[in-house]
């Protein structure tokens, strides 16, 4: 309800778990360009499933029409808490920006979170990071990350993780180093569609996946391909695991497509800026043996609900991390995920070539 608190929902996760240690999350928000991003909407957006209450009034201030409808409709709304949030056991109590400026609106719009003046004091503070990156290059990521993980606390950083292959190896042998749990991935990962596929994998009720087709919409250029086409890619490596071998692209005027081959199996297609008739963000082909599915992020329909139900399964993930201590994604993953997408450019500047994901992993 606009103009209020919103009120604790109480769930049957919620009862079964009351007595639970309770997580005190502490939220990074990256930079863009070396430049705070004030409405960052993966920590307003993502991270804010961490919270069990926020500001409907704050939200609307701070927030475009949209996503200030967004947060009232659906995403806090009780109806639609997937009998699984809000999580009983975690709570945001600090936010940390280099630009001590842009944490007012957060801690206004998420009651009883504190801005932190330091990396250091947030640490000190939390028991778990959540560093969020709405558009930024991750440039900035490692030296955000590095003092949570050498305390050991579990992480989770988003993508672009290390901005380079180098920066994302830096990060993860870091996180062994000091034995912290670190979880990265993009959201297309936990949609309700990816999911399903996943399961009739594992299952092999229909055959092995053979191939996958991934395609963003939206409007495609090479710099939004460094951030925005780790999207694609995470599908594809989400579906068929490590183990690719090179990649080519090619681009033409607002759109690019590309393959990544592999030695063991079929090529995998990605395609950003598909033309759309409906917006959807973007749709998924999987080629098992014996059958083809297709998915977008919607839910029965309705995008916005989809959308909101893979924040939510991405947010569950990571506090589930913090209750096993067991990293959800491989490293390998991850790693691969950066040097796919460095590939592809490197690629696009030599005539689509097809370039080894050697060359670019030094």
């Amino acid at each position: 309800m606009a103009g209020s608190v919103a009120a604790t929902a109480t769930t049957g996760l919620a009862r079964a778990a009351a007595d639970t240690k309770t997580f005190r999350i502490g939220v990074i928000s990256a930079s863009k360009d070396g430049k705070a991003q004030r409405a960052n909407g993966h920590t307003w957006h993502f991270a804010q499933y961490l919270h069990p209450v926020c500001n409907l009034d704050a939200i609307s201030k701070y927030q475009d029409k949209g996503s200030a409808k967004f947060f009232q409709t659906i995403i806090r709304n009780p109806r639609h808490a997937f009998d699984g949030w809000p999580f009983p056991d975690t709570k945001i109590t600090h936010i940390y920006d280099a630009d001590p400026s842009a944490t007012g609106p957060f801690t206004e719009a998420f009651p009883g979170v504190q801005a932190a003046h330091s990396l250091d004091e947030l640490v000190a503070n939390v028991d778990a990071i959540w560093l969020g990156d709405a558009s930024g290059g991750g440039e900035d990521h490692c030296d955000l990350v590095a003092p949570g993980l050498a305390k050991g606390l579990p992480t989770f950083c988003d993508k672009p993780i290390g901005g380079t292959v180098q920066g994302t190896r830096k990060i993860l042998e870091f996180a062994r180093k000091h034995r912290a749990p670190l979880m990265s991935a993009s959201c297309w990962r936990y949609e309700w569609g990816m999911e399903a596929a996943m399961r009739w994998r594992d299952s092999g009720e229909f055959g092995a996946i053979e191939h996958v087709s991934m395609r963003l919409y939206s409007r495609y250029s090479l710099p939004g391909w460094m951030v925005y086409g780790q999207h694609p890619v995470w599908g594809i490596v989400t579906l068929m695991g490590a183990g690719a071998e090179a990649v080519s692209m090619v681009e033409h005027k607002d759109t690019c497509h590309g393959f990544i081959t592999y030695p063991d199996r079929y090529p995998c297609h990605f395609w950003f800026g598909q033309p759309y008739e409906r917006f959807e963000y973007d749709r998924t082909d999987v080629y098992f043996k014996k059958k083809l599915y297709s998915t977008t992020p919607s839910i029965e329909g309705d995008f916005w609900h989809g959308h909101h139900y893979q924040m939510f399964r991405m947010a569950a993930t990571f506090r589930e991390m913090l209750i096993t201590g067991k990293e959800p994604v491989p490293h390998a993953e991850i790693q691969e995920v950066t040097a796919i997408v460095h590939a592809a450019a490197k690629s696009l500047g030599e005539k689509s070539r097809l370039v080894s994901l050697a060359e670019v992993s030094g």
